[in-house]
């Protein structure tokens, strides 16, 4: 640390012209390149942060601590010497991971010269980006050839965009430094070529709304930005113009050209965001589309005010970095929806961005410098300089999480995503549109946490991310066989087949509608939604609330799933729990041999394990998971099947976990209901080997009114005090007065639901 102050303050008394090694004049070496008086850097660390930075080095903490770090990292990375390989590999593979870590290192090495005014990481930057031009002439196509869209440093355009947009950042820290003849050379042999191929020469990659080709347009644009070229700026902003369609063209999964030729960075905010700021395609992949989404923006902001790019759309970056904080559960991991991996959290580098950036631009949210604080680090530029100044300013205030709903669609108008939060209790509801490629087919579906546990869980994806040996990293054929079916998640499931038949082009037409939300009352927090497409003819409502009550411990989940069908159909209705099964309350059978539950639509991935016969009135499960006991409490019929499944079969190479879920099963039933509450209760030690409150509180779930209009439950607890809840199933407006006689007595309230 004496070290690095030493230099700092060596670096402060010595550079009063800083990052001037060679010329500081711009120049003309084509037709769309424009001259400028800008200095460099622009791009994300500017010139005028550069000065702001030196001048508070050594009084900024967390910055300075950043700056320790990466300034190990890189001299460790400078010491190892300049690896540039054949490509070759998928993910994981060593050509893969090393021109990975170089990008990273190229752009801190970066930072590093402008904030140290030291040469050597110039040159370092300067002589790798040397050799990358002398390799990038001879490359052809990547030699792996699953993408559908190869790109030539990596095994897909997506990877030589993250790279682009990287090195980016380390040519506009080093620009100066270079003479116009190496400019000149890196531009027209490698920058240019490079923005080239992953746009022109690749327009089922680029030319799409989706998370890659958010990478692909700020790979191109901030390049631009950097070279002053205009023609890259406005073919990252609008797409590539003059574009002839290919007729076969689709949207699928597998990639295609858009039809309607909406493109480029601008209609990658205007299609996937809600006004919310919810991005359609889920919290994981907002994450990794946020850091383009913002670094690009960043340097549009500071290279083309006029644009106001924080504006657009109502200001709905911004806006999505808080809706993305809030689709995290305590322990800041991200809800795992659609093709979601877990623990993926905001400790990830693009949250670091994301946090720094919404700080410095938004508001000043002193929320957000309590993440950074967790965070540990900031940016080494312009923005993180601000945080770090905010909480040596003690500006620090909790970033609290409260219920939320997120509508979904460009427009607001595609159904949302609810996460309802009373004391440490998280229910995630999904009600949203399909998700574009990553998509998941369960409408209406949950998960459920408490203090940043699963309790029902969503699987996510299958797949192990840059992990090799596994697919090469990549998508395994289970995500779409087992991971996007219906089966895989906690909602119905109609005569064994997902909704939508599990079709893309069907399910991307539909999504579900919000019925009502409430967040008013802090005992009662509600949500409820339809589906009417997921099944032709068939109408679901469910309805969820998570409700405090004085006679529990801690808040309980109420679940409402309303069916009306035009024909008798079979129901499966899952509940995916962790842990070891503790008691039920129904006798229940084992399999002697595993078989599969079905042979299609994900169940041929299920293990048969156990059935039952369930009671007449309520079947109880009661099971274990890291010191917490959990109880589902369901009304089921008499001719109900209980089945205990558990994911794996069919599953050879063991690409799957092995996870149970207790499923009810319901015959030859054309309208129906299922009611379920989820406890959350006692502890285990198994220090002192003592069990607290082990057993469920609730007594007994009854179904008192059923009709077109209301849906009316009791809920009885162990000591016989009994609450009773009532669903408006139609007329749910906060205004609408209701009139309702149960057991002779009536019932009047205003709003969606009553509960007393």
């Amino acid at each position: 640390m004496k070290t690095l102050k030493l230099i700092i303050l060596t670096s402060i008394l010595t550079c009063v012209l800083f990052s001037c090694k060679k010329e500081n004049t711009s120049f003309i070496n084509n037709k769309n390149k424009i001259s400028t008086s800008q200095e460099h850097p622009k791009l994300i660390l500017t010139a005028q942060g550069v000065k702001n930075i030196r001048a508070q080095l050594g009084t900024i903490p967390i910055f300075d601590n950043t700056l320790e770090k990466v300034k190990a990292e890189i001299d460790a990375e400078i010491d190892a010497g300049i690896e540039v390989p054949i490509p070759k590999d998928y993910s994981g593979g060593y050509s893969h991971v090393r021109h990975k870590k170089n990008w990273f290192a190229l752009q801190k090495a970066g930072l590093l010269y402008q904030i140290l005014d030291d040469e050597k990481y110039a040159m370092y930057v300067k002589d790798m980006l040397m050799q990358y031009e002398v390799l990038y002439k001879t490359l052809p196509l990547h030699p792996k050839t699953r993408s559908y869209a190869r790109g030539k440093l990596f095994w897909q355009c997506l990877n030589d965009s993250n790279w682009l947009v990287y090195i980016s950042q380390a040519y506009d820290c080093i620009y100066n430094y270079l003479t116009e003849e190496e400019r000149n050379k890196l531009e027209t042999n490698l920058f240019r070529p490079f923005a080239d191929h992953i746009s022109v020469d690749s327009p089922q990659f680029y030319q799409r709304v989706h998370n890659h080709s958010t990478w692909g347009n700020a790979a191109v644009g901030m390049i631009g930005l950097v070279m002053d070229d205009d023609e890259l700026i406005n073919r990252a902003l609008y797409g590539i113009k003059n574009l002839k369609l290919d007729p076969k063209a689709k949207d699928n999964d597998g990639g295609f050209i858009n039809k309607n030729g909406k493109a480029g960075f601008l209609a990658n905010i205007e299609e996937p965001f809600s006004p919310d700021g919810y991005y359609n395609e889920g919290p994981y992949y907002q994450r990794y589309a946020m850091y383009p989404f913002l670094i690009f923006a960043e340097g549009l902001h500071n290279v083309k005010p006029e644009l106001k790019i924080f504006e657009y759309k109502d200001g709905v970056l911004l806006k999505s970095i808080n809706a993305l904080l809030n689709l995290s559960d305590a322990d800041g991991d991200f809800f795992p929806l659609n093709d979601g991996q877990k623990g993926m959290s905001y400790y990830n580098s693009a949250l670091i961005t994301a946090v720094d950036i919404s700080y410095h631009y938004g508001k000043q949210d002193a929320g957000l410098l309590s993440i950074a604080e967790k965070q540990g680090q900031v940016l080494l530029d312009d923005s993180g300089l601000a945080v770090a100044i905010g909480i040596k300013k003690g500006k620090t205030k909790p970033f609290t999480k409260k219920s939320i709903n997120l509508s979904d669609g460009p427009k607001g108008k595609q159904g949302g995503l609810a996460v309802l939060r009373n004391e440490d209790v998280e229910l995630v509801f999904k009600y949203a549109a399909q998700g574009s490629s990553h998509g998941h087919y369960d409408k209406l579906s949950f998960s459920l946490y408490e203090k940043g546990e699963e309790v029902i869980q969503d699987y996510g994806l299958s797949r192990f991310v840059n992990i090799e040996q596994k697919g090469g990293g990549n998508y395994l054929k289970e995500n779409k066989t087992w991971a996007k079916q219906t089966i895989a998640h906690n909602t119905i499931i109609q005569n064994e087949t997902s909704h939508f038949e599990g079709k893309y082009e069907i399910g991307s037409q539909h999504h579900s509608e919000l019925f009502f939300y409430d967040d008013a009352n802090s005992e009662v927090q509600i949500v409820s939604a339809i589906e009417s497409n997921a099944y032709p003819g068939t109408k679901m409502l469910r309805t969820m609330a998570v409700i405090k009550d004085k006679d529990f411990e801690r808040p309980y989940t109420l679940d409402i799933m309303k069916v009306t069908s035009n024909k008798t159909n079979q129901y499966d209705f899952p509940y995916y729990f962790l842990g070891q099964v503790v008691q039920t309350n129904f006798e229940y059978k084992t399999s002697k041999t595993l078989k599969p539950l079905g042979s299609k639509n994900g169940y041929q991935h299920l293990f048969l394990e156990g059935t039952a016969q369930a009671n007449d009135g309520n079947s109880k499960l009661t099971w274990l998971n890291k010191g917490k006991f959990y109880t589902l409490t369901t009304l089921a019929n008499i001719n109900d099947e209980l089945i205990f499944t558990r994911i794996g079969a069919n599953d050879p190479e063991f690409n799957l976990r092995r996870e149970a879920a207790l499923m009810v099963r319901r015959k030859n039933t054309k309208n129906t209901l299922f009611i379920s509450t989820i406890e959350v209760h006692g502890s285990y030690s198994p220090v002192t080997e003592s069990a607290v409150n082990s057993n469920s509180s609730i007594k007994q779930l009854t179904v008192v009114l059923e009709t077109d209009g209301y849906t009316a439950i009791e809920i009885t607890n162990v000591n016989s005090n009994t609450k009773l809840f009532i669903i408006a199933n139609s007329k749910a407006s906060k205004e609408e007065k209701h009139n309702v006689k149960i057991n002779d007595k009536n019932y009047e309230w205003s709003g969606s639901y009553y509960f007393k």
